[in-house]
């Protein structure tokens, strides 16, 4: 720390944030130090407490951190204990290049609390000034998470292979097990959809995928790796002595009073064991249709076809496109006492309470064709199979489709009428697809704008011709808005995703079509002759109504 260049008074005076004269009235009034002066003008709204901090750090010549959206470091959060952190109003965000603990502090100046994180830790001392609001609620996110994050053994949790751990466990090392208590914990708070933990050379690297993009959250030194590994198999009830083929676990844990399960895989790399974890929110699946961001008139097509007593409805995209949340949004809309539902999946994702779910188990020879076959014999109304991976699963859906069930299933393709194609390819009949096959969906998924900072601009007519958007010379061009950034969405512009649909309608122009082999793009062609709009058209909508951006619908839509 260097001395200080100049008053704060000074300071705040030369920011013209506050007369000379007031601060000397509340000095004279109430004496104190300038930092409790300035507090002073902070409770009177003269200044805020950034402010305050910023010109407090310019002082002491160090660097003024807003910690909201700042992605603090979990191992260096946890070297403080929580009483410490909340009496000083420090936490630890992460270290600098010289080895030195990053020490966010609401005074800066208070050498006690410097000396009692150095002797705690071990670690030389350097301090960010950030507000103390801001301080308390990272310490409130990160620290005492071991207690943060429960987990409630259950005695019987049926066949389903599940287990659910103590988090606490005395025979772990306590430091990993905080590690992975914090990394859980923070990836929820994040409201991250993955969690990787990668090991390197010489480090380990924590990314979570936040609203479909991978952000880096913490590099550890790469000791840790063997810990943190064995303490997540542990939880997933996978064998801890095999490193050297890939296993499959879940685990169950309760957050904050949400129930959450984490499904976890581990591949071997030629550093080590990666693990990647799928945070599934028990809670999210209540989302309803109308949440996921249709516009009226794909809502309209794709409810048509939903609500017919059989048929099948396929939902297709890549993986992490949503798809198994808009199938089970649409079983919200149809699941009732008087319909039997059956779903057969790998893995139960959603526990959906009065439907009956079926856990694929390929080592015990429970695979989707032989489940399928079984639910068929239990009186269904509606059968939701997983994924359409084989031959065999998809020509026993299509015959249940066209013997009075309606039959919802996914596939892996590129837009909607690429699913027809991909059907055939399987070996299915194509009058089989054309008779059962009722609606295709499609979707992406986009990250949506920020509304507290998205900023509006006028595009130019170049800009609009070249993303797509109809536009003739002359007419007036549309307010667009773009991703800026700020505290609430971590700087990045963008706070949650929505989908972006394309609804093809199977009618008697497609149904001829494919029983004739048309191409994808003839089908294509007609569909949009029936009024299909496609993914990009959809994209570009949204655009236009400031819930994306260009760039964005650009990235997930090719």
């Amino acid at each position: 720390m260097t001395a200080r260049t100049s008053s704060l008074a000074d300071i705040l005076v030369a920011q013209e944030l506050v007369a000379a004269e007031t601060f000397t009235e509340l000095q004279i009034e109430h004496g104190g130090s300038q930092l409790q002066i300035g507090r002073l003008l902070v409770d009177r709204d003269v200044i805020t407490d950034e402010q305050l901090m910023a010109a407090v750090a310019t002082q002491l010549d160090i660097e003024f951190v807003e910690l909201a959206g700042y992605p603090i470091d979990t191992v260096a959060a946890s070297l403080l204990p929580d009483v410490l952190a909340r009496r000083h109003a420090i936490i630890a965000i992460g270290f600098d290049d010289q080895g030195r603990l990053r020490l966010a502090m609401a005074d800066p100046a208070n050498v006690v609390a410097i000396d009692d994180a150095r002797t705690l830790t071990g670690h030389h001392i350097q301090p960010v000034a950030a507000t103390r609001s801001d301080i308390l609620d990272a310490i409130a996110k990160h620290a005492g998470l071991s207690d943060a994050v429960e987990s409630v053994i259950d005695g019987d949790d049926g066949d389903t292979g599940d287990t659910v751990t103590q988090l606490g466990a005395e025979a772990e090392d306590a430091p990993i097990v905080k590690f992975v208590n914090a990394v859980i914990q923070q990836a929820v708070a994040s409201r991250a959809s993955d969690i990787h933990i990668e090991p390197g050379e010489r480090n380990l690297r924590v990314r979570f995928r936040v609203d479909g993009v991978l952000h880096e959250i913490s590099s550890q030194h790469r000791s840790i790796h063997a810990g943190v590994v064995s303490r997540l198999k542990i939880m997933a009830d996978l064998d801890i002595a095999e490193r050297r083929v890939p296993q499959d676990g879940r685990i169950s844990v309760r957050i904050a009073e949400k129930a959450i399960d984490l499904r976890v895989s581990t591949l071997p790399t030629v550093y080590g064991e990666k693990v990647a974890m799928r945070i599934l929110d028990k809670t999210a699946i209540l989302l309803q249709l109308s949440d996921l961001g249709f516009l009226d008139r794909n809502y309209v097509r794709y409810e048509r076809n939903f609500r017919k007593p059989y048929g099948m409805i396929l939902v297709t995209g890549p993986t992490g496109s949503g798809k198994s949340t808009t199938l089970y949004a649409t079983l919200n809309v149809l699941a009732s006492p008087d319909v039997n539902v059956v779903t057969t999946e790998d893995p139960v994702e959603y526990r959906l309470a009065g439907i009956n779910q079926v856990q694929i188990n390929t080592k015990a020879g429970l695979t989707f064709p032989k489940a399928l076959r079984s639910i068929l014999r239990q009186d269904p109304d509606i059968v939701l199979v997983g994924e359409m991976r084989d031959h065999e699963t998809a020509q026993i859906g299509m015959e249940a489709a066209l013997t009075g069930h309606l039959v919802l299933s996914t596939l892996h393709t590129n837009d909607a009428p690429s699913a027809v194609t991909r059907l055939t390819e399987m070996g299915i009949d194509a009058f089989l697809v054309a008779s059962a096959v009722d609606c295709v969906l499609a979707q992406r998924l986009a990250r949506q704008l920020c509304a507290n900072c998205r900023e509006s601009y006028t595009p130019t007519g170049a800009e609009l011709q070249t993303a797509g958007i109809p536009w003739r010379s002359g007419a007036p061009l549309p307010r667009l808005y773009r991703a800026t950034g700020c505290n609430r969405c971590g700087d990045t512009g963008y706070l949650g995703r929505l989908a972006v649909h394309e609804v093809m309608e199977v009618d008697e122009t497609i149904e001829r079509m494919i029983s004739a082999g048309g191409s994808t793009d003839e089908i294509a062609n007609a569909a949009r002759t029936a009024g299909m709009t496609t993914l990009r058209e959809d994209g570009l909508a949204k655009v236009l109504l400031g819930h994306t951006t260009l760039e964005e619908i650009a990235r997930v839509v090719t």
